[in-house]
């Protein structure tokens, strides 16, 4: 298995970086910290503002040019730990260290599912 490692920046938008190229594969694995995070927890419409400083515990999902699906964990000062669907407004607070599985272009795609509701991961065969 090929994989990549990206390293973001303080500033960056977690979820934009990853979406930004139109990228298709998986993220394997992601640690950091981030100033702020907005999270969408389960069954619930929107996301959920949660204040920083936080560590990335966990990051992981897939990436196509119709978006990503990204869950994450993070903690608190506390140590307090909340997890989630990865929204917009995750802010990089030092460093973002992040494990990627390239796919070939078009093997992944979002379509629509009338069993769910949602744009949900069409995997197509490589050629």
């Amino acid at each position: 298995m090929s994989v990549d490692a990206l390293r973001l920046n303080p500033g960056d938008d977690l979820r934009a970086a990853l979406e930004a190229g139109g990228r298709t594969g998986f993220v394997v694995a992601g640690i950091g910290s981030l100033a702020q995070a907005q999270l969408r927890f389960a069954g619930e419409p929107g996301p959920t503002h949660i204040a920083g400083p936080l560590e990335i515990l966990t990051l992981s999902g897939s990436l196509s040019p119709d978006g990503a699906h990204l869950h994450a964990s993070v903690s608190d000062a506390s140590g307090r730990v909340l997890g989630g669907h990865v929204c917009a407004g995750c802010t990089v607070r030092t460093t973002a260290e992040l494990l990627l599985a390239p796919l070939p272009s078009g093997t992944l795609s979002r379509e629509f599912d009338a069993a769910t509701g949602y744009a949900e991961l069409t995997v197509k065969p490589r050629c």
